[in-house]
């Protein structure tokens, strides 16, 4: 039996291994040996709640770095961000009016679903009006692409404190989180955004009322429904934790199903313009949404535990 066999043994009478230690019983090669095992033996020592506090500051110290970088750059690429991004679906040439356009033309519908031209025009009316929207939507550029980053980083700080099981099956939380996030984020830009801003921007009480919009009306309306469908996309990872935790089964999802669909009618209502073309495309993709969430539910359930 060789040395490290032997520490292994007698490992649990630990205190009869330190005598033999100081004794000099055990050559310098065992004594590599036993610690090397005391190491992977015994537990970490816990933080205390001032440490977690330390460690979580520098976590968000990191994730705001992050951002401000992101930020720092959407601020010197003025021109890209404004002009292709954020005013872009106040121009005709949109993607989604020139995919609207070619539907219509497939399908020999009227062209009442084609979008040639958006009547109203933008206003500042604020002395410093454009520098501070362009440093908010900077920002907001700045968080959107940083995201992944934060994300990592709250992962790293969550990670320590699950056990080895949990830490298997959540594998792969920081890609998912991502990928639905960006996912919603650009549908909310290439199909809820254009909707709203053609329906509300046009839209007259009265030929009488021309429409100039405000530029800070028009960023917040597009920044908000851009972010608030990104958020809404996590819903399969709010499922999971939220099964972790014991507080929804996939047997409750499936059974309460139509009182889902009323929320998420709310939902779609909410972020999107009041015409019935807008919420429908909205509430498909939130009710295959809701449907992964019940096999991700059930996934988690599946899992045997530690």
């Amino acid at each position: 039996m060789n040395s490290a066999a032997k520490i292994d043994k007698i490992f649990k009478r630990k205190s009869d291994v330190e005598i033999y230690l100081s004794l000099g019983v055990f050559t310098s090669d065992d004594s590599a040996n036993f610690a090397a095992l005391k190491t992977e033996k015994e537990p970490k020592a816990e933080m205390s709640f001032l440490q977690h506090l330390e460690e979580l500051r520098w976590h968000l110290v990191r994730s705001s770095a992050a951002i401000f970088i992101f930020a720092l750059i959407a601020f010197f690429n003025k021109e890209f961000l404004f002009d292709k991004l954020i005013l872009a679906p106040k121009n005709a040439d949109f993607p989604t009016y020139r995919f609207l356009c070619m539907l219509g033309q497939k399908l020999h519908l009227d062209e009442s679903i084609c979008i040639k031209e958006l009547s109203f025009t933008l206003i500042n009316i604020d002395m410093s009006g454009q520098f501070s929207t362009h440093m908010s939507v900077s920002l907001y550029a700045g968080i959107v692409l940083a995201f992944p980053y934060v994300i990592w980083e709250l992962w790293r700080f969550i990670k320590p404190g699950l056990h080895n099981h949990e830490r298997k099956y959540a594998n792969g939380i920081v890609f998912f989180t991502s990928l639905l996030f960006f996912l919603g984020v650009l549908f909310g830009y290439y199909v809820i955004t254009p909707m709203s801003v053609n329906f509300l921007g046009t839209y007259q009480v009265s030929t009488l009322v021309a429409n100039q919009i405000s530029l800070g009306s028009f960023i917040s309306t597009v920044t908000t429904l851009t972010l608030m469908t990104g958020v809404v996309f996590e819903l399969p990872i709010l499922v999971y934790f939220l099964t972790k935790i014991g507080v929804l089964t996939p047997d409750f999802m499936r059974h309460y199903r139509r009182h889902a669909i009323v929320v998420l009618l709310i939902i779609a209502a909410i972020i999107t313009p009041p015409d019935v073309t807008s919420q429908i495309l909205v509430m498909i993709p939130l009710m295959v949404l809701y449907e992964v969430s019940i096999f991700v539910s059930a996934y988690v359930l599946k899992q045997p535990e530690a």
